[in-house]
Formats: C-alpha cells, sequence, structure tokens
C-alpha cells in the first residue's frame, strides 16, 4: 500500500516534469509579486528576479534527472 502511495509522488515523463516546472514557475512569480510589495524599489525587484531564477534550476535539475534515469 505504502509503494502504491509513493508512485504517485514520482515523476514518469516528461509531461508530469513540465506540469510540475509550470507549477512552481507560477508559485514563483506570485512569490516575487509579494515580494515587490514587500520590499518597493530595487530590492523587491532583484528578489522578484530571483525567484523565478530558482525555479530555472530546479527545473533543469528535474529534467536532467529524468533524462539520465530514462537511459539506465
Amino acid at each position: 500500500m505504502v509503494k502504491k502511495i509513493a508512485r504517485l509522488f514520482v515523476i514518469k515523463n516528461k509531461f508530469e516534469a513540465f506540469l510540475i516546472i509550470y507549477g512552481l514557475g507560477t508559485g514563483a512569480v506570485e512569490r516575487g509579486l509579494h515580494y515587490m510589495q514587500l520590499y518597493p524599489g530595487l530590492g523587491g525587484k532583484i528578489l522578484f528576479c530571483l525567484a523565478p531564477v530558482a525555479v530555472f534550476m530546479a527545473g533543469a535539475r528535474i529534467l536532467d534527472s529524468l533524462e539520465r534515469e530514462q537511459e539506465h
């Protein structure tokens, strides 16, 4: 039963990976907008830019690990 539940949290193909990355990106932009409200000026803009960059890095890692897993 635990294995069946654990399989729900495994990314099996690129479509699922892109859905996850899209969700993370949407959340990062929302978080960036909150940063711009909390920290007006240059600080908020820098934090806004850094939030999606973290998602790009994580997305690249997700896609890379998925490709490596499919090779084996």
